[in-house]
């Protein structure tokens, strides 16, 4: 599974392993909840974007492009290799998505929470119970 910011992030990258390295890709979106579909377009530019928009580095596949996702949806998605007349045999790749805007760093330990902002605990507090 990826995650991934808002659209109001700017561009994200996709590293990805596809099953064959293609320059020229559709990528569809289908949002979990809506059940709506988004399809993107790269096609390689001349001369090329910077940065480009699907490079091959190392055993990897970067896909940059401004997505517009939800926070706290979940989307699949799915690259195809082409742009016309797509079948099951064209995808290359498959995952899931989860979109938030919260900092998530696995170095450093700072890990996505359900409940960010929402719970406030007080330091401040004197233990005194009654009891009955």
């Amino acid at each position: 599974m990826k995650v991934l910011r808002t659209g109001s992030a700017g561009t994200q990258t996709i590293k990805i392993i596809p099953r064959v390295y293609a320059t020229t890709l559709t990528i569809k979106l289908r949002d979990n909840s809506t059940n709506e579909i988004t399809e993107f377009v790269l096609v390689p530019s001349f001369p090329p974007a910077d940065p480009p928009a699907v490079q091959k580095v190392g055993n990897y596949l970067e896909i940059t492009a401004l997505f517009t996702l939800v926070e706290n949806r979940f989307y699949d998605l799915t690259i195809y290799n082409g742009i016309l007349n797509l079948t099951d045999l064209d995808i290359i790749y498959k995952d899931k998505i989860f979109c938030t805007d919260q900092f998530i760093n696995q170095n450093t330990n700072s890990q996505y929470s359900i409940n960010n902002g929402e719970y406030i605990s007080e330091e401040a507090g004197n233990n005194d119970y009654i009891i009955i």
